[in-house]
Order: C-alpha cells, then sequence, then structure tokens
C-alpha cells in the first residue's frame, strides 16, 4: 500500500484489475503476492474489509471464512417484522466479491492457532495468514434468562437479533396472532448490538398493530431505566400510538420497576419477570449480549466477554497480526452497530495494509450514524465523527448530534427517505452493487 494515504484509501472508487487466487489445499501457503489476509465473518464489518484491502492493494491475497451463503442485514430487518419490506431486501451474498478475486470459503472457523498463524476450520484444514481479520459479531448469555436458550429461539421465542429466519418468524407470529393480543419485547442490558433496535422495533410493530390488529398491545420489558433515542422514541410513541393514555399502544417497563426478565416457559407463553409474571401472545426476548464463539475460542476475550484492541489499527491486545472489528471489538464510545462496523473495517484494512508493506498506521477517523424508523414516514437518526487521541478512541465535539425534538413533519419524512438510501448506499459499498 506504498503511496497510498489513509483518504486515498477510503475514497478508491475500484478500478483495480481482479486477480485469481490459488488452489486451496488443506493448508494454504501464506506469504505469496503481497501477503495472505484471511477474515472470519461475511457480515458488514468482514465484507467492508475485504473489498476495501483488494480494492487498495489487488496484490493481496484475500480470503473470507463463512459459513452462510447468504447474509440478512440487521437494520432494516424490523421493516422485515413489519412487513414493510421483504426478507429478500435484506438478503446479500458474496458474487462481486469474488468477482474481484476475494475467495470466500463457505465453512466454520473454529478457532485461531496465533502462534502458528493458521485459521482452523471444520471442512477445509487449516488455513495460514501473514494478518487475521476477525468480525465475529455477537453470541448470546443464555444461561442469564431460565427456560430460554438457541432451540426456543429458533423455534418458539426468537430473538431475531441475527436477521434471517428468526426475523421471519416473528413476523408470522405477528400475523398470526389475534386482534387483541400482546406482543413481550425483552430488550438486553447494556452493551449489546444496535442500543436503538430494539425500540425501534416497538415502533415498527406498533404501526404494523395500528394498521392491523388495533385491539392489539405491546409491552416493553426493558433491562434498563433509560436507552438510546429515549427522548425521541417517546414523543415519536406519543405521536402515533398514544404512549401515556389508556389506549396506548405501547407500555414501557424499566429494570428498576420490573423489567428485568429472569425466566421464561415457551410452553405457556410466560415471562417471569424480577417482580411478576407476564403472559404474551408473541414474545420477543434478546438476550444479553457477548463477543462471538470463535473470540472466546482463540482467546481475544476479557473477562468482560469483549475484545479488546489498539483503537488505532483494531489489532488484537491478546495476539500480535490478529485484528478484531464490529460487535465483538471494544471500541467505545463507538456503538455496537451496522455503520460503526463498516467504519472501523475500512480503518483496519488501512491498518493491515499499511502492515503488511511495513508501514505505520494511519491516524484514523471514524463515522456513526443510525437512523430508526417510528412509522414509515417520521424517522429519527444520531450522528457522531470520532478522531483517535493517541490512546483511544474520542468523540469530535460539535461533530454530531440528534435530529431535532422539534423537527417538522416534512423534515421526520426526510429522515425517513435518508434511511432507506443510507440503506441502499452502506450495502453497495459492504457487498459490492
Amino acid at each position: 500500500m506504498s503511496g497510498i494515504s489513509r483518504r486515498n484509501f477510503i475514497q478508491i472508487t475500484g478500478g483495480g484489475a481482479a486477480v485469481s487466487t490459488m488452489g486451496f489445499s488443506n493448508i494454504l501457503l501464506a506469504g505469496k503476492s503481497a501477503g495472505h489476509v484471511v477474515i472470519i465473518g461475511g457480515g458488514v464489518g468482514g465484507a467492508t474489509a475485504a473489498r476495501y484491502i483488494k480494492r487498495a492493494d489487488p496484490a493481496v491475497q484475500v480470503t473470507i471464512v463463512e459459513p452462510n451463503a447468504n447474509y440478512f442485514t440487521c437494520f432494516m430487518s424490523n421493516e422485515v417484522i413489519s412487513g414493510e419490506r421483504s426478507l429478500d431486501s435484506i438478503k446479500f451474498g458474496y458474487k462481486n466479491l469474488e468477482s474481484m478475486g476475494i475467495k470466500v470459503v463457505q465453512d466454520y472457523a473454529s478457532n485461531i492457532d496465533a502462534k502458528k498463524k493458521h485459521v482452523v476450520t471444520k471442512k477445509s484444514g487449516n488455513i495460514a495468514y501473514d494478518r487475521c481479520i476477525v468480525s465475529p459479531g455477537v453470541d448470546f448469555k443464555w444461561e442469564t434468562i431460565e427456560g430460554y436458550d438457541a432451540e426456543v429461539a429458533a423455534t418458539k421465542i426468537p430473538h431475531a437479533w441475527k436477521a434471517g429466519p428468526q426475523t421471519a418468524l416473528l413476523h408470522k407470529q405477528l400475523q398470526a396472532m389475534k386482534d387483541g393480543g400482546t406482543v413481550i419485547i425483552a430488550p438486553p442490558p447494556n452493551p449489546f448490538r444496535c442500543p436503538p433496535g430494539p425500540y425501534e422495533r416497538a415502533c415498527q410493530i406498533a404501526h404494523y398493530l395500528k394498521n392491523n390488529k388495533p385491539k392489539s398491545k405491546i409491552l416493553i420489558l426493558d433491562a434498563k431505566d433509560k436507552f438510546s433515542k429515549q427522548g425521541l422514541f417517546t414523543q415519536g410513541w406519543k405521536k402515533h400510538y398514544g404512549y401515556g393514555t389508556d389506549n396506548s399502544l405501547i407500555e414501557w417497563v424499566k429494570g428498576a420497576e420490573g423489567g428485568i426478565i429472569e425466566g421464561v416457559d415457551a410452553k405457556t407463553n410466560t415471562i417471569t419477570g424480577s417482580v411478576e409474571e407476564y403472559k404474551g401472545d408473541v414474545i420477543n426476548v434478546i438476550p444479553a449480549q457477548k463477543a462471538g464463539k470463535i473470540a472466546f475460542n482463540s482467546g481475544l476475550v476479557n473477562d468482560k466477554g469483549w475484545c479488546p484492541v489498539n483503537q488505532q489499527t483494531f489489532e488484537s491486545t491478546m495476539h500480535k497480526d490478529v485484528y478484531v472489528i464490529g460487535d465483538s471489538s471494544v471500541a467505545s464510545p463507538l456503538p455496537k452497530s451496522g455503520y460503526s462496523a463498516n467504519s472501523e473495517a475500512k480503518v483496519c484494512a488501512a491498518a493491515v495494509g499499511a502492515s503488511l508493506h511495513g508501514k505505520p498506521a494511519a491516524i484514523p477517523t471514524l463515522v456513526n450514524t443510525c437512523y430508526s424508523l417510528i412509522t414509515p414516514d417520521d424517522g429519527i437518526s444520531v450522528a457522531m465523527v470520532y478522531n483517535f487521541d493517541g490512546k483511544k478512541i474520542q468523540k469530535v465535539k460539535g461533530s454530531g448530534g440528534l435530529t431535532p425534538m422539534d423537527s417538522s413533519e416534512a423534515m421526520r419524512k426526510r429522515e425517513a427517505r435518508y434511511a432507506h438510501s443510507w440503506f441502499n448506499n452502506i450495502t453497495s459499498d459492504i457487498f459490492g452493487g
């Protein structure tokens, strides 16, 4: 990446010829061409990193190890639950990445041997690397809620916090629910993926119920006493869903008042809270979260279950030449969001490229924007720019902010349109198109 500045790296718009990758044997030899980067996880972080490394330096061999043939974005998946968009509209494959010369191995990465510098896979043997980027997403702390596990989530009480089949299941459950039924949403404690997500989900479901099953209601049993964009969300709930009145579609119970849930009975659709029991017709439990399994298997996590990194490069502080991006990394004050993962991946890609050429990493700038839809025509957002002060990531004062509480209906409608435009742009940036 000699001669390529970080600014130019981020702004590269294609034009580099794709190079074919060598065939893979049981052990793939690293050190060929300009180096071999193995990326574990083909989601937002992993796909972005692969694409930007390859665009910046086509001589670098890039391999993604990802067990699924397609990726479903978590952002905009709440619209699938409410029926505002199709599941296929949030599904993305890897053909565009492969056309760039990126090798996509559809396999499960079970471990990283940092000493021998290879990734252990379930079917493809060991894949050697010069640099390894891990973008494992999140896993769940099933032990925190009695009676709730992966099987219950997949078949009866979906969390739908990894988009795909559970997103479709939750949508079907809403369709099948009788008018007058109760939907229970149980958001997790901090930290977790997409902090505004559970409350946007409540909005999307409330919009569906208002138009299709108006006698129904939503009960939010929250592990927390406050949440992201709370003022804007509650303002929207009051305007559109009667929040705070006897006929409110939405009721929010905070943790201190009994919102913390302790158990689930999938047979009776009953939730045991810290104060009382609740029965729902459709239940959406989002468990407490931690780094993805590969991070634990590979010794990349701290005692809190997340992956500490050098925030200038996203290189793990646990293992040299292994980088962790996305939801699993410790990158506060950056939130765990899709846009953050995309931004972190670009910084990491630049740092990896510089490292392969013996160059120092640049000082990064990162961005996050998060849109939420209260109705299809009422959008809100939060945005922030971040820099690196030599030790850690910091917010740039005055660089961002929230949608104003007194914004006009026209502005809110524009925000909703911007949300959809952002989705189209960022998925093109990640997966190509």
